[in-house]
């Protein structure tokens, strides 16, 4: 039997390796995805644990909750205040940042998290999962600016997607690994090393009922998807969309493909619908180490310098070739002006 590698040990061969990572980031990540287990536990009970529904609340984006993403939220505090090491944390759902009491006067990390991931999805039991992002505490006090540092500056991204299996997916900058919850050990272990996204791909995930609102580029690339064999492209496609960004992205590291949830003319002064710190910085990292490309239409996603805690950006990510493809069709229409 071939003896496969837990959680604790690959993040100890990171640190004593080539990545060398600290042992504070280390420690975090091990709080983290233990979390994502208690997490796991109460997304696995559903009805029989009373969990799904609305909480009757909104957070600060004005979207209703749902009991498990104020659950997921509250696991993940708790956790992380007690045993995360951290200057501070920042959350989807929480309108300000979170500062960690001083428990930990050598804490250096920021960690942000989408706690709940697809909540549209939790009640017909389809996959849905937590997206997280470590940033370098820069100094000082700890405040909303404190986080608003470019996707580039993460040290750590990953999420956990909790479906027929419950898989935890990282990256500390060495590529991308993947590790599934054995549930009668209750252990991380890991399943797929050194992930890599096809360059070229014959499907694309988009929410296809807006297309009426899209800008040109979106219309001109997903037409042409369309057309299949008989067109430009010379070869058919399939779509897929779960509405869960997680199980999306999840499936594009597994077998490629393109991701869009693209800006659209709903709500014209709003740059995007997904949040750039808590989602799109953290899926860029974990799909540019694994050899695919994010960007919002027109430039690299991580490197896009954040104005706000929740700033919201457009994203289209996945198979390296078709992402170019896409963001050539944007400078075009932009050039054209």
């Amino acid at each position: 039997m071939t003896k496969r590698i837990s959680l604790t040990q690959y993040l100890i061969e990171q640190q004593r390796g080539e990545a060398q990572i600290p042992a504070q980031l280390r420690l975090l990540i091990e709080v983290v995805a233990r979390a994502c287990k208690r997490i796991a536990i109460s997304v696995n009970k559903g009805a029989l644990g009373e969990v799904l529904g609305t909480a009757g609340s909104e957070n600060v984006q004005g979207e209703v909750q749902k009991k498990l993403d104020i659950i997921a939220n509250e696991v993940l505090i708790e956790a992380n205040e007690w045993g995360g090491h951290l200057a501070g944390m920042a959350s989807e759902e929480m309108d300000d940042m979170h500062a960690v009491p001083n428990r930990y006067p050598q804490g250096e990390y920021l960690l942000l998290f989408d706690p709940l991931d697809g909540s549209s999805n939790i009640d017909v039991n389809v996959s849905i999962g937590t997206i997280f992002s470590v940033l370098k505490h820069r100094g000082g006090d700890v405040t909303n600016d404190s986080f608003l540092q470019a996707g580039t500056e993460q040290v750590c991204a990953g999420y956990c997607v909790y479906g027929p299996q419950t898989t935890l997916v990282l990256t500390v900058g060495q590529g991308v690994v993947m590790f599934t919850l054995d549930r009668e050990q209750g252990s991380w272990v890991m399943t797929t090393e050194s992930v890599q996204i096809p360059e070229d791909t014959k499907e694309f995930a988009i929410n296809m009922s807006n297309m009426r609102h899209w800008d040109a580029p979106v219309k001109r690339y997903i037409d042409e998807c369309l057309e299949g064999k008989e067109g430009v492209r010379g070869k058919d496609f399939n779509m897929r969309w779960i509405a869960s960004m997680v199980a999306d992205v999840h499936r594009i590291l597994t077998r490629g493909g393109v991701f869009m949830y693209p800006w659209d003319k709903r709500e014209p002064s709003k740059p995007g619908k997904l949040r750039l710190m808590y989602e799109a910085n953290p899926m860029s990292f974990l799909v540019e180490q694994a050899g695919g490309a994010a960007t919002n239409g027109l430039q690299r996603i991580m490197e896009i310098e954040p104005k706000g805690l929740h700033e919201r950006v457009s994203v289209i990510l996945g198979s390296k070739n078709e992402v170019e493809r896409v963001t050539a069709y944007h400078r075009e229409a932009q050039q054209a002006k």
